[in-house]
């Protein structure tokens, strides 16, 4: 079975719903032996497409990672991009807005690490929070000290994706690439892992009642999920509904969508005109007739 990006795509336009869109999928590897072997070849081409963004220095490349608990982000972000150059990417995980960055526009504590231009910046959750869990819990809405002409529960949620999609075609404009992932994980499996988390010593550090207590609101998620999907997907900021119940597969599939990505920039490495190639010329001999 072959991996098509196309696959886990939502176009532009599409209203997204998230019954019909798979948690679990045919893997796309044999055995784990195949997947490790998938995996790493994946890992050493986007290394070297890495090297040429940076070389090429025309494009920020921003990766943007949403998911309801325990679906994978962290060990995506770990296993795909392991063998990225530490100095050319920056991971950010955004938690609940502190008091300073309460005081400023919900994108501003996202923009101001941004990625730049030859980099790649990944954002472990987003300012897309200030649509999801802000939406499902509105009393956080509510203590953000904002107008109350601006709190209309009919057109808030519409005027932020507006000011969301505004931002991703402003970067794009300005030579940022941006790709989305929704880690679409079952609630099946989202208590498997939370069991798994609490049976296992060396887990117990990853479960946080908060967890529990946020699957009751699974159906509201999904709406925010739909919703959220639906209206901010776009050519130049596109979503990819990733099925996570299979962590191996959502890996691959995740890499590959990264390789498609990085391959359709226009990155070349720099020219090396004449004047410069007599310069190494000159340079080169000087060493080789060093003592």
């Amino acid at each position: 079975m072959k991996l098509k990006t196309e696959d886990f795509l939502v176009h532009e336009g599409a209203k997204v719903d998230l019954k019909k869109s798979p948690t679990l999928v045919k893997p796309f590897y044999k055995d784990k032996e195949d997947y490790e072997d998938a995996l790493k070849e994946g890992v050493k081409e986007l290394s070297d497409l890495q090297e040429l963004l940076y070389a090429s220095n025309k494009y920020a490349v921003l990766l943007i990672f949403q998911a309801m608990d325990a679906a994978g982000k962290d060990g995506v972000i770990r296993h795909v991009l392991s063998g990225i150059n530490p100095q050319g990417c920056q991971v950010f995980s955004f938690k609940h807005p502190v008091a300073a960055e309460l005081e400023h526009d919900f994108l501003w504590r996202t923009t101001c690490v941004l990625p730049e231009r030859g980099k790649i910046g990944v954002f472990n959750r987003s300012y897309y929070e200030e649509v999801l869990i802000v939406r499902v819990h509105p009393e956080i809405l509510q203590g953000q000290g904002l107008p109350d002409s601006v709190l209309d529960e009919e057109s808030v949620w519409k005027e932020r994706y507006r000011s969301i999609t505004d931002l991703e075609n402003h970067l794009h404009r300005n030579g940022t690439k941006i790709v989305k992932f929704f880690l679409h994980l079952s609630k099946d499996e989202q208590k498997k892992r939370f069991l798994e988390r609490i049976d296992k010593p060396n887990k117990n550090w990853k479960f946080s009642i908060a967890d529990l207590e946020e699957r009751k609101y699974w159906k509201e998620y999904m709406h925010a999920y739909e919703s959220c999907l639906s209206a901010t997907s776009t050519k130049n900021a596109p979503w990819y509904i990733v099925p996570a119940d299979d962590k191996k597969n959502a890996r691959l599939i995740i890499s590959n969508i990264l390789l498609d990505t990085f391959k359709a920039l226009d990155m070349h490495y720099p020219e090396t005109d004449d004047k410069r190639k007599d310069e190494l010329k000159g340079i080169r001999q000087r060493l080789v007739e060093e003592e």
